[in-house]
């Protein structure tokens, strides 16, 4: 049976890694953040100790056995629920998958410590961390091509012409990849959600200076994604 000071010993491991990969999604206001991967990972090791010792008093030589990978293999499929949950499915645009896999992937850090193995779980932290913040700089530098940002317009619903806003943004020579208008909450306004994917030599300032005089725009924002 494993002692208190072990158990806890664990489990706050778990909670620490856990909150490094949970920090560098939040900062990115992502849907999972700090709190969501500390959860994922503490109860990850949780499962693992229950799965691993929680059984002692049971079991009985030739009589009553127990396989502690049972469990790791139910954490393994059913952290996959969470997962779908981060991930939004807009027209051709997909957005989520490196958090439903940085979920998925701390999960297997909390089963790690939850088993003892410290060292397993600490690396795989340590690369996670060099693969969500370090990885996609260079992937954006290798594949500048995939540039992809959204544009958030507020315009007058009574002026707002959809085949317009798609021209300006087409002679600014970027691809559109969708349009989403949704009713904004003050009256007489909706919000336009833009998505385009600009070539490297290409400014996005092109696209905004073509959108801001649209007669009807009173406001654009943008991000890069």
């Amino acid at each position: 049976m494993l002692d208190w000071q072990h158990l806890l010993e664990r489990l706050v491991v778990a909670a620490i890694l856990g909150s490094l990969v949970g920090f560098e999604r939040e900062r990115k206001e992502w849907a999972a953040g700090l709190r969501e991967h500390m959860l994922v990972c503490l109860g990850s090791a949780l499962f693992m100790i229950v799965s691993a010792y929680g059984f002692t008093e049971v079991l009985k030589p030739s009589q009553v056995i127990l396989d502690p990978s049972r469990v790791a293999a139910q954490v393994v499929t059913g952290i996959g629920f969470l997962g779908a949950g981060t991930i939004l499915v807009r027209g051709e645009s997909i957005r989520g998958l490196t958090t439903a896999a940085s979920l998925w992937a701390i999960a297997a850090v909390g089963l790690a410590i939850g088993g003892g193995m410290y060292v397993a779980g600490c690396f795989t932290t340590v690369l996670l961390l060099i693969i969500l913040a370090l990885i996609k700089p260079l992937e954006k530098l290798l594949y500048p091509e995939k540039r992809a940002f959204e544009i958030t317009l507020r315009m007058h619903s009574e002026r707002m012409d959809i085949p317009l806003l798609e021209r300006a943004i087409l002679s600014a020579n970027v691809t559109l990849v969708q349009v989403i208008m949704r009713r904004c909450e003050e009256i007489g306004f909706h919000v336009v959600e833009i998505i385009v994917r600009k070539p490297k030599h290409t400014s996005i300032t092109a696209v905004l200076n073509a959108l801001q005089a649209i007669d009807g725009v009173t406001m654009i924002t943008h991000r890069r994604l």
